[in-house]
């Protein structure tokens, strides 16, 4: 299997909606994506996959070394191997990757955040170096395309940890800001035993309000003459809120189960979003 078929099955067998956001792209642009996005989800995967917080930082030590040695010219990881040749073509350094990565070891705090602003510092940390080199690929050519990449990320990366919310519970991990808790009288292990007390649903409801904003702020940002350049960015922020919005017609019963798109679903909204924009009456409506 080639680095770059091993990058394409990593993202497709998850039906990642990275997947199905980079389908228009031409066929440059979408190896050079698709390596990048694979590279952020075996990062996500040494925290996801490890159960115990030591094996999950030995995991993102490696993947540290990997960046180094990627930058080094001997990558040896396949998804590393993949994304090398495009460094010099889209002028991509290592300091991102490595931000993204040191940012990663906060989440195996077991309440790594007190207030929202700290939620909202680490979630920009992880998710915006990805985000604005994926602009890049994309083809960004304004400083102001690069904040709509950052705000984008920050509301990617806030709806995952809503969906996720049970999933870090269970490994002893909250991470929704402490102060939110208190001001919904919700304890951490409320969340680590599944219960869906009272105040869940409306602790919830103000991140998911949260994450909107920042969808409507990165369609802001976004100048006109760039949205269809940025069309995959665009595609992911669609397929997101319509995920938000799924988690929120569960009344966010995500303690228990993961709540998902199906893969054809995200391909229709691929196409739609690509075809026509984003639904109008959305977050992400230009």
């Amino acid at each position: 299997m080639s680095p770059d078929q091993y990058c394409r099955d990593k993202l497709a067998c998850v039906a990642s909606s990275a997947h199905y956001s980079l389908l228009f792209l031409p066929a440059a642009r979408r190896r050079a994506a698709t390596a990048l996005y694979a590279l952020r989800r075996e990062l996500d995967e040494a925290i996801e996959n490890a159960s115990d917080p030591a094996v999950a930082r030995a995991g993102l030590g490696w993947w540290a070394q990997e960046i180094q040695h990627l930058f080094e010219q001997k990558p040896q990881h396949p998804v590393t191997r993949a994304l090398a040749p495009h460094l010099p073509v889209y002028g991509l350094s290592s300091a991102p990757f490595a931000l993204s990565l040191q940012a990663r070891l906060r989440l195996l705090e077991p309440a790594p955040f007190d207030d929202f602003d700290a939620l909202v510092q680490h979630c920009y940390l992880v998710a915006a170096p990805f985000g604005e080199m994926a602009a890049t690929v994309f083809g960004a050519v304004e400083p102001a395309t690069q904040a709509h990449a950052r705000e984008l990320a920050l509301a990617i990366q806030m709806i995952l940890m809503v969906r996720d919310a049970g999933r870090h519970a269970r490994r002893g991990r909250i991470v929704f800001p402490m102060r939110d808790l208190r001001d919904f009288d919700v304890k951490p292990e409320d969340l680590s035993a599944a219960r869906y007390v009272e105040g869940f649903a409306p602790l919830m409801a103000r991140q998911a309000e949260r994450a909107r904003a920042a969808l409507r702020s990165a369609a802001a940002h976004l100048p006109a003459p760039q949205r269809r350049a940025q069309a995959p960015g665009i595609i992911l922020g669609a397929l997101y809120e319509t995920l938000l919005d799924e988690l929120e017609r569960s009344d966010f019963r995500v303690l228990h189960q993961r709540i998902a798109l199906t893969p054809v679903r995200k391909l229709l909204i691929a196409w739609r979003t690509w075809v026509f924009g984003p639904p109008r009456g959305g977050a992400m409506a230009l």
